[in-house]
């Protein structure tokens, strides 16, 4: 039995170049010092600075609107000067902000530098996506996205176990810490990591910086594309609420303590880790819009349930259902996103692919906050169960649509022939 699972990893490993692999290392590297720091993100703003909720609520709101401005920049940058130096430039920038984050004692000027740290912390996020379109062939990015996806989700198991440690001896301890992974990261990329942007045909003309970010009109006229992200949006709309307005729900309603909230988003944690990889192998050969909407629906079963539901053991049952879906959908959006975009404008896709994500999470808990704070909290998750509905209908809808375009192009030949 050993010795078949050595050969499986060893088959595995060998399916994916080694440039692949590196990546899935460096993505972990990286994201365990962001895992150890931003859970405790919230409790040290409020403890540090002696604010509530609210005043956090809007410096998250914040950081996530100067997010987008990174990752358009970071967009157009990476198609115009490649992946390798953009996430480099990140790395460093971000660690030496990272630092300034952890010494500054008045809020105000906390939050001047949280939108500076939001913009550099997105810049690299477009150039990661690309690259790993660049390094894989099409059939092989959605396993490879799901390969990132535990590597990522391993990181968030361990990280905040390390960063409960830190964190009760200091939480300047966290930041200097983070920034020593992102600097070692860095170093990483700078030595082993080759540049994989494509090259440019030899006859095209060379694109300017204006002509760089002039291409975001390009990426926004594609309507099946906007179609698409209109679609993704709505399903995030439902999925933030599991690392937003879940806990709190629980707490108030339920009396479920934090520490219980936390072993449910560790089960969402390593059923990723054990389970991501052979769900993607198998769900690759169905029609990637039909996966979006089946784990979209997913989202409703699992977000709905908690409206009716009312002992722990089905808020567990709960968040596996939607934890199965987003192992579903994850994997395959992205590697929708990838086969949406033109080689010579991977990162600008990429960077507009964020806004579906970025937009909900920075007016979703406030939505979702209205409908808690009211008289009947248990509408929210209804609510969010009607948006993931919508959602379903809209992959559906664009699977009947590349189904049609299909059928056009096999018949194209025949009706050439005839």
């Amino acid at each position: 039995m050993f010795k078949g699972t050595i050969q499986k990893i060893s088959t595995l490993y060998h399916e994916y170049p080694r440039t692949f692999w590196f990546v899935v290392l460096i993505t972990f590297i990286d994201r365990l010092g962001g895992a150890l720091l931003f859970p405790f993100f919230a409790l040290y703003i409020t403890s540090k600075f002696n604010v509530g909720m609210t005043q956090a609520g809007v410096l998250f709101a914040a950081f996530s609107v100067s997010s987008f401005i990174g990752s358009t920049i970071g967009g157009a940058l990476t198609d115009r000067f490649g992946r390798k130096w953009i996430i480099v430039f990140g790395l460093i920038a971000s660690s030496f902000s990272t630092v300034a984050m952890g010494l500054i004692d008045v809020f105000q000027a906390f939050f001047f530098l949280a939108l500076f740290v939001g913009i550099l912390t997105d810049v690299a996020g477009p150039a990661y996506d690309a690259m790993v379109a660049d390094i894989l062939p099409e059939d092989k990015r959605a396993d490879g996205y799901g390969i990132l996806r535990v590597a990522f989700n391993l990181s968030v198991t361990i990280g905040p176990v390390i960063g409960g440690i830190l964190a009760a001896r200091s939480y300047l301890t966290l930041f200097l810490t983070d920034a020593v992974v992102s600097l070692l990261t860095a170093t990483l990329i700078f030595l082993f990591l080759p540049e994989t942007k494509p090259e440019a045909h030899p006859d095209a003309p060379k694109q300017s910086m204006a002509g760089s970010f002039a291409g975001y009109g390009k990426v926004f006229r594609d309507a099946a594309f906007m179609l698409f992200l209109g679609a993704v949006m709505l399903q995030v709309f439902t999925y933030m609420n599991m690392n937003t307005t879940l806990g709190v729900y629980l707490r108030n309603e339920h009396g479920v303590d934090p520490s219980r909230y936390g072993y449910l988003l560790s089960i969402n944690a390593l059923m990723v880790v054990v389970m991501q990889f052979p769900i993607t192998r198998r769900i690759t050969k169905y029609p990637p819009m039909l996966m979006m909407a089946l784990g979209t629906f997913l989202y409703v079963i699992g977000f709905s349930m908690y409206g009716f539901v009312s002992t722990y053991a089905m808020f567990v049952t709960a968040m596996v259902i939607l934890t199965i879906g987003e192992m579903v959908v994850s994997p395959v959006g992205q590697a929708l996103v990838a086969s949406f975009a033109p080689e010579e404008m991977r990162g600008r896709y990429m960077a507009v692919s964020g806004f579906s994500w970025g937009i909900p999470f920075a007016v979703g808990p406030y939505l979702a906050g209205l409908i808690i704070d009211g008289p009947s909290p248990y509408l929210l998750w209804y609510a969010a169960g009607f948006v993931g509905i919508l959602s379903t209908l809209g992959f559906l809808a664009l699977h009947r649509v590349r189904e049609k375009e299909q059928k056009m192009l096999d018949a194209m030949p025949e009706a050439a022939v005839l």
